[in-house]
């Protein structure tokens, strides 16, 4: 997709079916959600999000499952373990991850989509190996 933020039912439809998935109602909510989302969500927080449209757990555990699978969605441990699923960008190229920012008070994870190694640092962590994501905590603004 191109916008992040392009919710439009027919796109999100279209999204599914490229990707070889059913355009099931569950499976349209479910990328409209993670679309709409600022963060990546866990399967409680889509779970609940999606408690309304009658989506049981199992469904949308398949679903998260399914369209990570398929490219959709990228599955991550922030080192809670928990499982956190958030869209794919067209940006995302090599569909390596981006970093993310924990807060160590509240647990709330923000995207940190523009940050990247220094040239520098990218050499010197190929002596240890393949950097696959990098994962920042600290103390947000709401509880510093």
């Amino acid at each position: 997709m191109n916008d992040r933020k392009a919710n439009n039912l027919d796109t999100i439809k279209l999204a599914i079916r490229d990707v070889g998935l059913r355009a099931t109602p569950a499976r349209i909510a479910t990328l409209k959600l993670l679309i709409e989302a600022s963060s990546p969500l866990t399967h409680a927080e889509v779970v609940n999000e999606l408690q309304g449209s009658g989506v049981d757990k199992a469904t949308v555990f398949r679903n998260l499952n399914d369209m990570v699978g398929a490219g959709l969605l990228r599955r991550t441990e922030l080192g809670d373990h928990v499982w956190r699923f958030e869209l794919i960008s067209e940006d995302d190229h090599d569909g390596s991850a981006h970093p993310h920012f924990v807060c160590v008070d509240c647990g709330v994870v923000s995207c940190m989509g523009n940050v990247k190694l220094t040239a520098g640092s990218l050499r010197l962590s190929k002596e240890f190996g393949e950097v696959t994501e990098i994962l920042l905590r600290g103390h947000c603004n709401d509880c510093s």
